[in-house]
C-alpha cells in the first residue's frame, strides 16, 4: 500500500472538509446528548468487563483510486482480563496471515516481515503507535473501544439489527486528539496541520450499537473526504472462553516499542 500517498491525498482533502455532528444547540437537545453519551460509555463498560468474539473490517481507499484495500482482523479477546488471540488478514493481496497473542502489555506478532519466519516479533503494547488513521495500534479492540467512549454530540439514530438482535443505534463525532490516540509522529503532523488550516477537528464521525442487555456490539469510526477510512468492529459471542499463550522465550525476537511490525 502507498501510505505517503494515501495521507497526502487525505491531507488535502481535509483542507476543503467541514466538521458536522449531531445538534447540541438548545438546552434540550444538550441533555439528550449527555444522555446518550452516557449511555455509550455504560455500554463499552459493560462489554469490556467481559470476552467476545471480535470481527473488525479496516477499509482504506484514496478517492484517486479505485482500490480499497480491506483488513480482516478476527479472534477472541478476553478485554477484562488483557488476553486474546486475533488473526489480520489484507484482503487480495497474498500476503500471509499475521498472527496476534495479546498477554497483558506485550503483544506477540508472527507472520510479520520485520522478523524471520517462524518466530513472534514482541512488542510493548502500551507504548505501539499505529501509522494509519482510524487503525488502532496492533489493532488492539480496547484501543477502539476507548476511543469510543469519548464520543460527543451524541444522537440516537434509532434501532437496527446486530448479530440478528436489535440493537439501538447511536451517532456522534471524536474530536482530534482521540482520533490522532496513539498516531505516530509522522502521521500525526499531517493531520496536526491540516487541523490547524481548517481551524476545525477533522470530522470523524462514531457509531455504537447497543444491545437490550445494554453492551456494546458494534463500533465504527469513518472519515469520508480525500480518503475513505472505516473501521467497523462486531462483538459477538460473549463469555467466549479465550485461549492466549505467550510463546517460549526462544520463539521471541523483541522490537522496538512503536515499530510497525506489520508492515501491512
Amino acid at each position: 500500500m502507498r501510505r505517503a500517498h494515501l495521507l497526502y491525498t487525505a491531507v488535502l482533502a481535509l483542507c476543503t472538509a467541514c466538521s458536522g455532528g449531531a445538534d447540541t444547540g438548545s438546552g434540550g437537545s444538550a441533555k439528550n446528548a449527555a444522555d446518550h453519551a452516557a449511555a455509550v460509555r455504560a455500554a463499552i463498560a459493560r462489554t469490556s468487563a467481559d470476552s467476545v468474539r471480535v470481527d473488525e473490517t479496516i477499509e482504506m481507499r484514496s478517492t484517486d483510486s479505485p482500490t480499497t484495500y480491506v483488513f480482516a482482523i478476527g479472534g477472541a479477546f478476553d478485554l477484562a482480563g488483557d488476553r486474546g488471540r486475533l488473526t489480520v488478514d489484507l484482503e487480495d493481496s497474498g500476503m500471509d496471515t499475521v498472527e496476534e497473542v495479546f498477554v497483558g502489555d506485550t503483544v506477540y506478532v508472527r507472520g510479520s516481515r520485520t522478523v524471520a519466519e517462524g518466530k513472534w516479533a514482541a512488542a510493548d503494547r502500551s507504548e505501539a503507535r499505529t501509522s494509519y488513521f482510524l487503525r488502532s495500534p496492533l489493532n488492539d479492540p480496547e484501543h477502539l473501544l476507548r476511543q469510543m467512549k469519548a464520543m460527543r454530540q451524541v444522537s440516537e439514530e434509532g434501532e437496527e439489527q446486530v448479530n440478528d438482535a436489535p440493537a439501538v443505534h447511536y451517532r456522534g463525532t471524536i474530536d482530534h486528539a482521540t482520533a490522532t490516540l496513539r498516531m505516530t509522529a509522522k502521521t500525526r503532523q499531517g493531520l496536526d496541520e491540516a487541523r490547524e488550516k481548517l481551524g476545525v477537528d477533522v470530522p470523524v464521525y462514531a457509531d455504537v450499537w447497543v444491545d437490550a442487555k445494554g453492551r456494546a456490539v458494534q463500533v465504527r469510526l469513518s472519515y469520508f473526504g480525500g480518503l475513505k477510512a472505516v473501521t467497523t468492529m462486531t462483538l459477538s459471542d460473549f463469555g467466549t472462553p479465550v485461549k492466549a499463550q505467550a510463546p517460549s522465550d526462544e520463539e521471541v525476537v523483541p522490537v522496538t516499542a512503536g515499530e510497525d511490525v506489520l508492515l501491512a
